[in-house]
């Protein structure tokens, strides 16, 4: 059973990625056009205000490129890291754990990205598509080297 499990595991990691991906993306949708019941219960952030505009545009940039796995880690790190500061910065200060603070959100996306930058992509991402090409090209320039002696 563990033998099926270990095969399945690019492809779940990869669906994982994808909710994950979509989930963030409509919270940075949300924010920023008011789509999806809008910020907060309606309406949109301001452009430019500190925090919450740029978070919302980590959010909608961040989780598209890990929804469709494009710059996969890089991508979850800025995005674990943005939801790092708002539960600190945020939720935090008004209680301890998040179930009192409301942070809840944003401790599972902040866990979940971390995770990711240390997974990767997964199957079914497109860093997975480039890398490909990358390692063929690599191969056929490796073959057309001839070595002299």
């Amino acid at each position: 059973m563990t033998g099926r499990l270990n095969t399945a595991q690019p492809y779940v990691l990869g669906l994982f990625r994808i909710v994950v991906g979509l989930l963030f993306t409509c919270h940075g949708a949300a924010a920023l056009f008011g789509v999806l019941g809008g910020s907060q219960g309606g309406g949109t952030v301001t452009a430019g205000t500190w925090p919450s505009w740029y978070a919302a545009v980590i959010q909608l940039v961040g989780g598209g490129l890990v929804l469709l796995g494009l710059g996969t880690r890089f991508a979850a790190f800025v995005a674990s890291g943005s939801m790092a500061y708002a539960y600190f910065d945020v939720h935090q200060p008004s209680a301890l754990w998040p179930l009192q603070n409301g942070g809840e959100a944003s401790a599972l996306f902040c866990w979940t990205m971390l995770l990711l930058v240390f997974t990767g992509s997964g199957a079914l991402g497109l860093d997975r598509l480039f890398s490909r090409r990358d390692a063929r090209a690599e191969q056929t320039s490796a073959q057309r080297e001839t070595v002299t002696v």
